[in-house]
């Protein structure tokens, strides 16, 4: 079984023929998966990944390196013994935790049967960020330029206080990452952008094309950094057309 501190299923379904890992962004948490759960289940069983440091793992420390939390996952997954096809879906942040841990299922013999990647250019495109040593202040302008924290929310300096630390640490784990080297994924890639992000620009990417031996998919949709909130059925039928498909024989 799976340690339930890490691994959130909020719709069992354990008949589904595939499973699909999702992992939050920066400051995020499991339960922003919660609807993309509700909508594939019964057909996907939907695994949602809880990082220390916030909601019910506030008193955690936060895990500050990606390739720390690629590692806790894995370990989580394989303890779960279940050998169903699964896919790997991550926004921002959990694009770059989602590649590390399909690189890392990938050398244990048990490739996921596709990634998917959101809002994030291609982990060998990183570029120098200082987000995570600027002020509160600064942090929670970068939010706001994100618009992807509820305006009620920052202006309530109490929950600020609470949240801040694990978006600090989460920008430290991003800004701070670099890839090692290593084979291409034996998996599909798809990638999934808004066309007006003000942060991650469709060029790069498309540069996910590098990672792959086994085809390449960009989807550009209307929106933001966190546009795949107003396009959710664009997204759902994107994950699902994706995570269901049969591989393709070599």
């Amino acid at each position: 079984m799976t340690d339930d501190l890490w691994i959130r299923n909020f719709h069992a379904a354990p008949e589904a023929p595939t499973r699909l890992v999702c992992l939050p962004h920066a400051g995020g948490s499991a339960s922003f998966y919660f609807p993309v759960s509700r909508a594939l289940a019964p057909d996907i069983e939907v695994l949602a990944v809880q990082y220390p440091g916030r909601q019910d793992r506030r008193s955690e420390p936060v895990i500050t390196d990606v390739g720390v939390l690629a590692d806790h996952v894995v370990e989580q997954l394989g303890e779960s013994g279940d050998d169903r096809p699964t896919a790997l879906f991550g926004h921002s942040m959990g694009a770059l935790v989602a590649f590390e841990v399909a690189r890392r299922l990938q050398a244990r013999g048990t490739a996921p049967s596709a990634l998917i990647v959101s809002g994030r250019r291609a982990p060998h495109l990183q570029r120098e960020a200082n987000v995570h040593k600027r002020s509160d202040d600064g942090l929670v302008a970068e939010l706001k330029a994100l618009s992807g924290t509820d305006a009620d929310l920052l202006g309530d300096e109490e929950i600020l206080r609470m949240i801040l630390p694990a978006i600090r640490g989460d920008y430290q784990a991003v800004e701070t990452y670099r890839m090692g080297p290593g084979p291409a994924l034996t998996c599909p890639v798809l990638a999934l952008v808004g066309d007006s992000d003000p942060r991650v620009d469709v060029e790069g990417v498309g540069g996910w094309a590098e990672h792959t031996d086994a085809g390449f998919e960009l989807k550009v949709l209307p929106g933001g950094h966190f546009y795949l909130v107003h396009e959710q059925e664009a997204v759902l039928s994107a994950i699902r057309t994706r995570a269901t498909a049969r591989p393709v024989a070599v």
